[in-house]
């Protein structure tokens, strides 16, 4: 396989423009010449061997920044934005949104907050008549949105919190140890806790200092939850310092997101990272011993594969979602270059919707996607109880995978043969930005192709995609 070349003209502009150097200043550091650096950072050629070194050594930089994963998912999403019917007659080559994600990520970037802003602005008007008059009635970004962005483009890792939870953990052995620890910082904070029949899984009441927590639930979702009040009582500062920098356009939003990073802080502080890390690699990221050693849900330990992106101590790269019985996706992150849609629902042919047909076992699927990137996807079904008779069970399948090239530190990868292609099942993003001319599960037509419809034949399609 042809070694891939690293073009990172935008991070290399970032990393001169923070330290304040001119491209005279940065060269010279650098040992390279100025055109070549202006040449680099113009993606008009590759990062050398030389210049990465030298970005460790001369301002210790963690050199895997340089091929993060922003450019595949700002493509994504100027993909699907594209398939609006707005853009009708407007086709934009593949190219040219790699070469504008590359060189240009801020351009990008407001180009997807303006196609934000119009959809809202969009559904709004179904509304005009109750909004006229109103303060409010200016568009905004939805506030789930907001915060959805806000941890996808974070890589799904914050490194302050991160640590703080880490640190937190680190006078414990074990969950177990952990659940008194959450509960003794809760007492010091005058918070008592009360295990009690209840529907709801954490009840909190200011007035008289009490947390209720159901007794129904699973173990280790009682000690996540204990974990997170820690995290809104103990930690409050820090989650308004991080609340602050994300700069969101809502209260909502910002309220929404303060629970995502308690939530954060509660899984960081059940699996610490540096232990965690370690615990995976050396069973292979084998999900149920990981949950068994750190008292937690497969879930829990599945979402915290996928946050392991600190620098300088990175794991797999690790897609990981969560998809209701409809299909819809309720959680999304990827740290590899398969990036979800936005909008919508997965792709048929994924594994992650056969899970709920085999509850209780986890499905293994080789798959390929239109770029010709080969994944090994590991999904299954989860089911939450609410503990009593006649009570709804909400169900969903998670999904977690990585390139095939990780599959050997995988006890997944384990019997599949990564070598033959037909092995791998061809899946795709989302029908509308999917290139696939025949397959058999397609929704709606594919951007950018013409379509010709024979009333003298039915195949797979009602229309030939050319």
């Amino acid at each position: 396989m042809a070694t891939q070349k690293l073009y990172a003209g935008a991070k290399l502009r970032e990393v001169r423009t923070t330290l304040q150097h001119t491209q005279k200043d940065f060269a010279a550091r650098l040992g390279v010449s100025l055109p070549y650096l202006n040449q680099m950072e113009n993606n008009n050629r590759p990062v050398s061997t030389t210049v990465v070194l030298a970005l460790a050594s001369e301002f210790g930089m963690d050199v895997t920044e340089l091929a993060s994963g922003d450019t595949e998912r700002l493509v994504s999403d100027m993909r699907e934005i594209l398939s609006d019917p707005v853009f009708e007659g407007h086709i934009i080559p593949l190219a040219d949104l790699q070469l504008t994600a590359s060189n240009a990520p801020g351009l990008a970037r407001a180009f997807i907050k303006l196609h934000q802003s119009h959809r809202q602005t969009h559904e709004r008007l179904a509304y005009l008549d109750g909004a006229l008059g109103r303060e409010d009635a200016r568009a905004s970004p939805s506030p789930w949105e907001e915060v959805r962005d806000f941890f996808h483009y974070c890589d799904n890792y914050i490194d302050p919190i991160d640590r703080a939870a880490e640190y937190f953990a680190s006078s414990t052995n074990g969950p177990h140890a952990l659940r008194r620890i959450a509960l003794e910082s809760l007492e010091k904070s005058d918070i008592k806790v009360t295990f009690d029949d209840v529907d709801a899984l954490r009840r909190y009441v200011p007035e008289t200092g009490v947390l209720h927590m159901s007794a129904r639930a699973a173990h280790e979702t009682q000690t996540f939850q204990l974990l997170l009040q820690v995290a809104l009582t103990r930690q409050n500062d820090l989650l308004e310092a991080t609340l602050d920098l994300a700069r969101f356009h809502s209260t909502s939003a910002r309220d929404i997101a303060k629970i995502g990073l308690a939530n954060y802080f509660a899984g960081a502080a059940l699996m610490p990272y540096r232990a965690f890390l370690d615990m995976a690699q050396g069973c292979r990221h084998d999900l149920e011993v990981l949950a068994g050693h750190f008292g937690a849900s497969i879930e829990q330990v599945a979402h915290r594969l996928s946050t392991l992106q600190r620098p300088g101590a990175k794991g797999i790269p690790f897609f990981f979602v969560r998809v209701d019985q409809a299909g819809t996706i309720t959680k999304r992150h990827s740290a590899t270059r398969l990036q979800f849609a936005r909008f919508g629902g997965a792709c048929p042919l994924w594994n992650v919707h056969r899970a709920f047909e085999t509850p209780g076992r986890f499905l293994r699927q080789l798959a390929e996607t239109p770029d010709g990137v080969r994944y090994l996807s590991l999904a299954r079904d989860i089911s939450k109880p609410a503990g009593r008779f006649g009570a709804p069970v909400r169900r969903y399948a998670i999904s977690l995978g990585c390139e095939v090239r990780h599959a050997p530190a995988l006890v997944y990868g384990d019997g599949m043969d990564t070598n033959r292609a037909s092995a791998f099942e061809p899946i795709g993003i989302s029908c509308r930005i999917c290139e696939r001319k025949a397959c058999h599960q397609r929704s709606v037509p594919p951007l950018e192709r013409q379509l010709t419809v024979n009333a003298n034949l039915r195949d797979i399609l009602p229309y030939q995609v050319e």
